[in-house]
């Protein structure tokens, strides 16, 4: 049975509501009512949670109290950002928050990209299946559990810690050491994220068109160079995209992590900037303070991602604005 193609295109046609020319905003948006709706609850999800907590900047522009509010607070303009500037905390807080990104950069960003690779090249889809239920599993566990987890292999009476002990060797508490905290801090990032942020990398390799890989393989390429020639040239646009969202967050290194192993190894080694503010402003009550380091990590932000976007766009790639 042959199908008519003019016919089918008119079927078609007929069913797509057409938007006339001179159409009013008010009468499209009522036509895609029902998109509106189903785009609401995120709308008020960013609202609520990320715009309007902006309006609350303001305090660090001011003696901030809690009891007296915006209205009644005293304004001192840049004072904050003076008395921050002065603190030898926040210089600690910086210095540790720079080195942990820079590790999560180079050691945690490239964990998924791996990943995602050499499970592309595993052949059976049900050991491919079961391998990426194991490894993202850790994504969906607290960092509670984690860090409870770890404790107890690498903690001062972890497993490993007495194995290294029966044995006559010296055992070094990694847990409490402050020379491994940063180390530490990346290997939970990776043990915990990486199997969840292949998804995004897996999806990208499955755009790639296999009649490539096959060509490359007719010609005597090797798995190697069809990695380095096809899979990540494939990859470029999304690994573009996601290191600019990464350096969005570049000094946000993990807030409820680091926290919880703070007093193990000294607030020293373990203050960074969320950490900084978290003391200062919630538990020291220096509202005004802690507002003001806040923003400035998001003004450093924002103009690294903006950077990056237009350095990105100058070298002829698709940035993510």
């Amino acid at each position: 049975m042959s199908i008519d193609p003019v016919a089918a295109r008119r079927a078609t046609s007929s069913r797509t509501p057409r938007v006339r020319p001179g159409t009013s905003l008010g009468s499209r948006m009522w036509r895609a009512r029902l998109m509106y709706l189903m785009m609401l609850p995120g709308l008020l999800y960013f609202v609520v949670f990320r715009y309007l907590p902006l309006l609350g900047n303001a305090a660090a522009f001011q003696d901030y109290s809690p009891f007296l509010g915006f209205s009644g607070s005293q304004w001192v303009g840049f004072h904050n950002f003076a008395v921050m500037f002065d603190d030898p905390q926040l210089v600690t807080a910086a210095k540790n928050t720079v080195v942990l990104s820079f590790l999560q950069i180079a050691l945690a960003f490239p964990a998924p990209i791996a990943l995602a690779i050499l499970l592309n090249s595993i052949m059976s889809d049900r050991i491919k299946r079961w391998v990426q239920a194991v490894v993202y599993l850790p994504h969906f566990v607290s960092w509670v559990i984690v860090i409870a987890i770890w404790q107890q292999l690498l903690g001062g009476d972890g497993l490993f810690t007495n194995l290294f002990s029966d044995h006559g060797t010296q055992s070094v508490a990694i847990m409490s050491d402050p020379h491994w905290f940063k180390s530490l801090i990346t290997a939970q990032v990776i043990w915990k994220d990486t199997g969840w942020n292949t998804i995004i990398f897996l999806a990208a390799i499955t755009r790639i068109d296999s009649q490539l890989y096959e060509s490359a393989a007719v010609d005597g390429a090797g798995p190697w160079r069809r990695m380095w020639h096809i899979t990540l040239p494939g990859m470029r646009a999304v690994l573009v995209l996601m290191l600019i969202l990464r350096l969005g967050n570049v000094l946000t290194v993990g807030f409820e992590q680091i926290l919880l192993q703070q007093r193990t190894v000294g607030a020293d080694t373990a203050q960074v900037l969320d950490t900084f503010v978290y003391t200062r402003g919630v538990v020291g009550g220096d509202w005004g303070l802690a507002t003001a380091a806040g923003l400035l990590k998001g003004a450093i932000c924002t103009a690294l991602v903006v950077a990056a976007n237009k350095f990105v766009k100058r070298t002829g790639s698709e940035g993510a604005f």
